[in-house]
Order: C-alpha cells, then sequence, then structure tokens
C-alpha cells in the first residue's frame, strides 16, 4: 500500500498493511536527531503519511526584534526560551475596542501558493489544511488567558461576540482552503490541562462546540476529514466530538488518556493521531522500552486501523536522541 493507502484505510477503520505514522519535531530535538544522524535532511526520509499545508501567508510572522516575532493578528511572541511558539506579550482585544477589532484577509490567494492545484498533483500525499490557534487558543491569545476565563463567568456577551467573529474568519479560511484538493482541515485548539478541561465542560458546551460544530460541518460539506488537535485530558469530550462530525483526535497523550480504553470505547467511530509518549517515554526511557511502547501502541490501538502512530506532540527537546531513532526503527520497520 502507499501512505495515501494506508491512511484512507486506517480512516475507513480497515486494517493497512502497516500502521501510518506522523513525525513532528521542535526546532532543538530537530537538531538533536540532524546531530545524531549526521544528516541535516533525515526528516524528509522519515515516511511521514502526512502533508501538513498552512493557512497562512508565508510571511505571516515577522522577527519585529530579535526573539520577539509579530503573528498575522498582531499578536507579539516573545521566543527567547521557547523557540517554536514562544509566550504572548501583548492584549490586542478588550471588550471596549472589539468593535473595531478586524481579522486578517481570509481571502488572501497567498494563503494557498503551496497548495496542490489539481488530484494529479497530489500523488502519494494526504494533504492536511492547519489552522492553528483555531478558536478557544486563537481568543485567549488575543486577550489574555485569564481574561478569556473571567469574561466567560462574568461577560459572556463579549465572550460570544469575540468567538463569533474568529469563527466567521475561520468558516472563510475553510472555504478558501477547500477550493483547492486538500484531504482533511486540521484545527489547533487545546481544552485541556493535564487533569481536565480548562473552562470545565459546562462552558466548553455553551461556547466552544456550537461553534465548532459549525467549522466541522463546512468541512464535512465539502467532502473532507475534520482533525482536532487538544492537548490534555479532555476525553471526555469524545462523543460530543464525534456527534459534531470529528474523525481525528490529535494528540492523544496518553499520560492523561487511557489510549487503550479510547480505543475500545470509540475506536469504530473515532481514529486517533499520537499516542506514543512525549513526557515519560521519549525524554526518560531506554531505547528497548521505547520500542515496546511503540509495538504496543501499533497493536492495541493500530488493529483495525484508526491509528496515525505519532509523539503526542513535536518531539521536545529533552527526549534522547537514541529513544527517539528507537521509535523511528519501529515505525519504519513495520
Amino acid at each position: 500500500m502507499t501512505n495515501r493507502e494506508r491512511v484512507i484505510a486506517s480512516l475507513a477503520h480497515r486494517q493497512p498493511d502497516k500502521t501510518p505514522y506522523c513525525i513532528g519535531f521542535t526546532q532543538k530535538a530537530h537538531a538533536k536527531m540532524a546531530d545524531y544522524y549526521g544528516d541535516p535532511d533525515f526528516a524528509d526520509k522519515l515516511g511521514n503519511c502526512f502533508t501538513m499545508l498552512k493557512t497562512v501567508r508565508p510571511d505571516a510572522w515577522q522577527e519585529i526584534q530579535p526573539d520577539l516575532w509579530r503573528d498575522q493578528f498582531g499578536v507579539q511572541w516573545d521566543r527567547s526560551v521557547d523557540k517554536d511558539i514562544g509566550n504572548v506579550v501583548n492584549r490586542m482585544v478588550t471588550p471596549e475596542n472589539l468593535d473595531a477589532f478586524t481579522p486578517p484577509n481570509p481571502h488572501d490567494p497567498e494563503r494557498f501558493t503551496t497548495y496542490p492545484k489539481n488530484e494529479a498533483e497530489k500523488g502519494d500525499r494526504f494533504y492536511i489544511a492547519e489552522i492553528g490557534f483555531s478558536l478557544f487558543e486563537r481568543a485567549w491569545v488575543l486577550t489574555g488567558m485569564e481574561s478569556l476565563l473571567e469574561s466567560m463567568m462574568c461577560d459572556p456577551g463579549f465572550v460570544h461576540a469575540f468567538l463569533d467573529k474568529i469563527l466567521a474568519y475561520n468558516l472563510e479560511i475553510i472555504d478558501g482552503a477547500c477550493q483547492y484538493p486538500i484531504d482533511a482541515m486540521y484545527f489547533g485548539d487545546d481544552w485541556g490541562s493535564q487533569r481536565g478541561l480548562i473552562m470545565g465542560r459546562e462552558r466548553w458546551l455553551e461556547f466552544i462546540e456550537p461553534r465548532i460544530r459549525q467549522m466541522y460541518k463546512a468541512v464535512k460539506d465539502r467532502g473532507r476529514y475534520v482533525v482536532i488537535h487538544s492537548c490534555g485530558c479532555v476525553d471526555e469530550l469524545f462523543p460530543d466530538l464525534i456527534a459534531d462530525g470529528l474523525d481525528v483526535f490529535n494528540p492523544f497523550q496518553p499520560e492523561v488518556i487511557d489510549v487503550f480504553e479510547a480505543k475500545r470505547k470509540y475506536g469504530e467511530q473515532l481514529c486517533f493521531f499520537g499516542g506514543i509518549s512525549t513526557q515519560r517515554i521519549l525524554p526518560y526511557a531506554t531505547p528497548d522500552e521505547t520500542r515496546e511502547h511503540v509495538k504496543r501502541l501499533i497493536d492495541g490501538v493500530g488493529k483495525d486501523g484508526g491509528l496515525f502512530a505519532a509523539p503526542a506532540h513535536a518531539i521536545p527537546p529533552d527526549a534522547k536522541a537514541e529513544n527517539i531513532a528507537a521509535m523511528i526503527e519501529v515505525l519504519q520497520g513495520q
């Protein structure tokens, strides 16, 4: 089978010839493995099953001074410590200026310059268009996490109006991306901590669920698959997400979700993308323990399809090179 055929079989909950996988790295972990393999281009040879596409202009992120980056919304990120994402240092939106807030132009054709133009260009690739920081995350980086959570309790009208603006923008991005022969849309929107939902289930149902339902429907109406990335302990939402049309859940953290129990309960309705421990196994285990961990995931959760094996997040800097190599060895050697 080709990688694309493996992905489609897994999405249909059929057993592929081998479990498809997708491995991502933080900058420091990538540099570590380039040194380990003596090959700066090692990542291009991994055999990842997904080809991820951005939905922003190529120049959407600009370094306005050393280690200070500005995104397309005007949010500034201090990357002096975290080189991959960073920490927000300004506040763009308040209840007082919400009416004047305008998202960037969703119709800018520069957003889609790397997209395949037709089916012939796709080849053996499964293309996923990504909207990072899609709803809850987009709101809190614009107004501040503490301010958003306080407003959910004290000023819900502001939150509803704010999220509706973000939703309208996202729906336009979905429509633009689906003008091209992509296969799926990926929404980044962390809702969880290690212990549960950040905003609680009641607030999630009030503020988040009605809007993601609209986004997922827009994707499904265009014949594409829906992928959500939410870190943390959020498996209590799986029935809601399935009802809303979700196809693939990521990152499937084994530290906070029992991946084998999730497969047993939801494996006929939901696919899982992730499952390899980045908090315990890759940083602290031995290579043999890493191999066993990955094999158990493939044999258990990957049975009858429905799994895209991957680290539960972009591989962090503290992961051991020999454990990363052991993981890659198992995934490639199926």
